[in-house]
């Protein structure tokens, strides 16, 4: 703690992962008038914070106790629509020895961002709308020439990591926000853990995570290590949702009764909250808290960048991922005429194609194989075929309860039916059927379908069109929901 009138220390972070801390002094303000100002402070931080994605540390409050950062940001942030750039700082330099074994981190210098969101907030204050970029993004940095996004923070800091994201979306950036890895384990703990599943199993030895394929309850560490691993087969774009349902748990902790009708934990959510992040500008955040009062789950929605190839080789022999300029523009545009993502603009002219409508590529869709009949080694078989039409098809098939599936069936989770009409195209046939789950499940049926190659994602084939709608899921879609 500082001397009276001065504010708290800050941290530097790495929010899903790898992060560091630094320790920075803080600039001088003037505390609150009283102690009711400071409980109504406190109070008013508390109910709001969530609405601003808690996860990932970002919270409204009071001034005085959120360090700031240098980001080039010089115009005050509006009272309209809002975009804000989160990251989280891979820095180890300053953390003990005995803070790297415990977290996994290793002990190798520099500065790269690990995370980085686009955090954009409607015009009335009343939406939020998240897209997430992937940290190997191959793109131009401004004076550095090409090299992916993640690179922008080691070679000039928050301000060029703003220039970065500014120049590759196209957004102005109107607030610049940093979170730290130990202050998001201790978020997490403050709200008693969170809640996440995966469909898969994740056994990944460089964050000593260890799950099976399930629901899980996280203390602060373990929710760590499953935001920033990478040990499943889509790697950073699995991270990427792993992300995204992490925070939307944290909101969901944020605003139940367990928390906001419980002062204690209310207190030491706060606090912890407040010593994650570090912001750029630091004006004018109790005013905004104020008006994203009655800002819900169903009111926070998150999107992904669209993508045309995760397995770009770059001239220095790394692997990256390409855009898909057009959607991305597309989404970007929608994004700065603060349009709804979740509100379609005028759809092209159906193909008579499937596979002309597929606008999600198998290679980025997970699908789990089960076999709803008697015949010995179909699932086997299935899983196969789809691998060679270019799904991922992780694990072994499984089997349903009941034995009499006459014809297959396609099931999805929420906001997953792209990825599940792509599967469609790849299994003429087959009946589409939503449900809750977390991915995509198969289950063959004794119309025993032929597996339908799709064209790779290098083919010359339609690509999507960009005045499609964006696949977004809110808040409350992310929540992990306890299978029956």
């Amino acid at each position: 703690m500082g001397e009276p009138g001065e504010e708290d220390a800050g941290v530097h972070v790495g929010g899903d992962a790898y992060g560091g801390v630094r320790l920075a002094s803080g600039r001088k303000r003037k505390p609150p008038k009283s102690a009711k100002a400071r409980r109504r402070n406190l109070l008013i931080a508390g109910a709001l914070s969530a609405a601003v994605l808690v996860g990932t540390g970002v919270v409204w409050a009071t001034p005085r106790q959120i360090a700031g950062v240098d980001a080039g940001i010089t115009e005050s942030a509006p009272t309209s629509a809002m975009n804000i750039l989160l990251v989280g700082v891979d820095k180890r330099d300053n953390l003990t020895r005995r803070q790297q074994n415990q977290l996994k981190l290793g002990r190798e210098s520099g500065e790269r961002t690990d995370t980085m969101m686009v955090i954009h907030l409607s015009a009335d204050h009343r939406k939020v709308t998240v897209v997430s970029l992937p940290r190997d993004t191959w793109t131009e940095i401004p004076g550095k020439g090409q090299h992916k996004i993640n690179s922008a923070y080691q070679f000039g800091g928050a301000p060029l990591a703003v220039k970065a994201v500014q120049q590759a979306t196209g957004l102005k950036i109107h607030r610049y926000i940093e979170v730290n890895v130990l202050g998001f384990i201790d978020v997490v703990d403050s709200l008693g853990g969170v809640t996440v599943c995966t469909p898969v199993p994740i056994n990944d030895p460089k964050t000593g995570l260890n799950l099976v394929a399930g629901t899980h309850e996280l203390a602060g560490t373990q929710a760590l290590g499953y935001a920033r691993t990478r040990a499943t087969i889509r790697s950073d774009l699995d991270r990427i949702d792993r992300q995204q349902q992490v925070i939307s748990a944290l909101l969901n902790k944020a605003l139940s009764a367990g928390t906001l009708g419980n002062p204690a934990r209310l207190a030491a959510f706060v606090n912890s909250t407040l010593r994650t992040i570090k912001i750029d500008p630091d004006d004018g955040l109790l005013g905004l808290a104020t008006q994203m009062r009655d800002v819900s789950l169903d009111d926070v929605r998150f999107a992904s960048v669209p993508l045309a190839n995760i397995d770009f080789k770059t001239p220095t022999g790394e692997s990256a991922v390409l855009w898909e300029k057009d959607a991305a523009k597309e989404l970007f545009r929608r994004i700065a005429a603060d349009e709804d993502l979740a509100k379609p603009t005028p759809k092209p002219t159906p193909s008579a194609s499937p596979s002309a409508t597929t606008a999600i590529p198998p290679e980025r869709i997970s699908v789990k194989v089960l076999n709803g009949t008697l015949i010995t080694g179909l699932g086997a078989r299935t899983k196969t075929a789809l691998k060679e039409s270019g799904f991922l098809v992780p694990g072994e098939p499984g089997n349903t309860t009941k034995k009499d599936y006459k014809k297959t069936i396609i099931r999805y989770g929420p906001d997953r039916l792209d990825s599940a009409r792509t599967v469609a195209a790849a299994i003429p046939g087959a009946e589409l059927r939503e449900a809750d789950i977390p991915g995509i499940e198969v289950v063959i049926g004794a119309d025993q379908p032929k597996i339908k190659k799709l064209k790779p994602s290098g083919d010359p084939s339609p690509k999507p069109s960009s005045s499609a709608t964006p696949t977004t899921k809110t808040a409350s879609q992310n929540i992990c929901r306890k299978q029956a």
